[in-house]
């Protein structure tokens, strides 16, 4: 693993809840993210492991064949200790800049400050074609991108996928959007849950961590759980993003992939591994279930 330590600090500028420091290695700009102090009231834990999170999150994201920003696990010694970290790589550049989804709901209407409701989010995602009127051309289907990503979302059990952390990265140039590589999984896979909590997990309660997941967008006022939603075939364009993405969903080389992290608990690993066999299978009856429909 890289040793941070002797990389080149900057001042840091990147936004943000997490311990995080703005680094320079081998040329490249990475936001590093620390293991996070405590957040939940009554545990006396000093870390969470949302290093892990993040990298495993996002590698997934690139292993189904989404753009992902490029992450690397680390060490960096903080106060006379070593702690492992998780490098993301700052894919912008003087050419090309990321806007959030949040500036770009505020671009669409000044008026209105949304927050994570599913219908406001779709009613900007239509109106994201205004862009037009600044000269700009969005290269590809935004509404399928934040299916696609809901989904793969879904698998990982990521918990904060807010209006801050997905987006459009816009070519300055040649005046063109595109939608930005994913980044921010760090609130996957449970990372507030160490090793010896991990351990005590009865099969019952991983069962019940994997299916009442909850992502941080809402409907009606109330947080979608994504098993539900998804097995409730309410939603057209849920139902299209699932018989996209599912077949691109490689267990084996995600389960590979879990194995090669040598900085990773095994205890970890297998938890990681059931949880998002676990949500598979829910993925993979719903797929059989639409093509089934087609088929009648």
């Amino acid at each position: 693993m890289v040793d941070f330590s002797k990389a080149i600090e900057e001042l840091n500028y990147y936004k943000g809840s997490e311990k995080k420091k703005t680094l320079i290695y081998d040329h490249k700009r990475y936001l590093v993210k620390f293991p996070d102090p405590v957040r939940e009231k009554n545990k006396k834990i000093s870390y969470i492991n949302n290093a892990f999170s993040e990298y495993v999150g996002s590698n997934i994201f690139s292993l189904v064949g989404f753009k992902t920003q490029n992450t690397l696990l680390g060490t960096y010694y903080y106060k006379e200790k070593e702690k492992i970290v998780c490098a993301c790589e700052d894919f912008t550049d003087d050419n090309n800049a990321l806007y959030e989804f949040e500036s770009l709901a505020l671009s669409a209407n000044p008026d209105k400050k949304i927050e994570t409701e599913l219908e406001d989010i779709m009613e900007v995602i239509e109106s994201i074609t205004e862009l037009t009127k600044m000269n700009i051309t969005v290269t590809n289907n935004i509404k399928e991108k934040f299916w696609n990503m809901f989904i793969v979302d879904s698998l990982i059990g990521n918990t904060d996928r807010h209006n801050g952390n997905w987006g459009l990265l816009v070519n300055k140039k040649n005046e063109r959007a595109e939608f930005a590589p994913i980044y921010d999984c760090g609130s996957c896979l449970n990372p507030m849950l160490e090793d010896k909590e991990i351990e005590k997990l009865t099969e019952v309660e991983i069962k019940n961590l994997a299916i009442n997941c909850c992502s941080c967008i809402k409907e009606n006022g109330k947080k979608i759980n994504y098993m539900i939603y998804i097995k409730s075939l309410n939603n057209k364009d849920c139902n299209n993003a699932i018989e996209r993405i599912f077949t691109k969903i490689d267990l084996v080389a995600i389960k590979n992939f879990i194995d090669s992290i040598t900085c990773m608990s095994t205890i970890r690993k297998e938890f990681y591994q059931r949880l998002i066999s676990l949500r598979y299978e829910i993925l993979k009856d719903t797929y059989k279930i639409i093509n089934d429909k087609k088929g009648e």
